[in-house]
């Protein structure tokens, strides 16, 4: 049986990678409206990947013996200025998601539930990637400025990535 205050932590955890689906699928919007396909891609297939993190969590609390407890979703925001922008923005998301799985490991290791420690060690690897991969974006972005030929070379560059799955 799962410790209650590491469900709990859990719980949130699926509402906060959820809602990291939420906001990534919002991007993905605005840059479709900039007809930006392959950055829209990228978000899209990111949105996808927070999804399958949250089911991994939930899979983990039922084999636990835990209870789901889903949660509201705040809207995203849905309005930005350019790429570079939304880019900067994810990488600060994710590296609050980071902080949040640390904490929840640190939960887990004081709680002595070694079984979630083990279980969250795959997610704090995935945040490494998770941060390295929108912080280069961000980082090439702030680059090339307002060159809008080397923008659309990015976007042909970002429609390449393939599913995870």
């Amino acid at each position: 049986m799962i410790n209650r205050k590491v469900e709990g932590a859990l719980n949130d955890q699926i509402q906060k990678e959820f809602y990291s689906s939420y906001l990534y699928l919002s991007m993905a919007a605005k840059f479709e409206s900039m007809n930006l396909k392959g950055f829209a891609h990228w978000m899209q297939l990111q949105a996808n990947e927070e999804t399958k993190h949250a089911m991994k969590i939930y899979g983990h609390l039922n084999e636990r013996g835990g209870r789901v407890t889903l949660q509201a979703i705040d809207a995203p925001p849905s309005n930005w200025k350019s790429a570079e922008e939304m880019f900067a923005e994810a990488y600060k998301h994710e590296q609050k998601v980071t902080e949040s799985i640390n904490k929840i490991v640190e939960l887990a290791k004081k709680e002595k539930d070694n079984a979630t420690e083990v279980f969250l060690q795959w997610f704090v690897n995935e945040q490494v990637e998770e941060e390295a991969s929108t912080n280069e974006i961000a980082r090439k972005l702030q680059l090339l400025g307002d060159n809008a030929p080397a923008l659309v070379m990015l976007d042909g560059e970002l429609h390449k990535r393939a599913s995870s799955s």
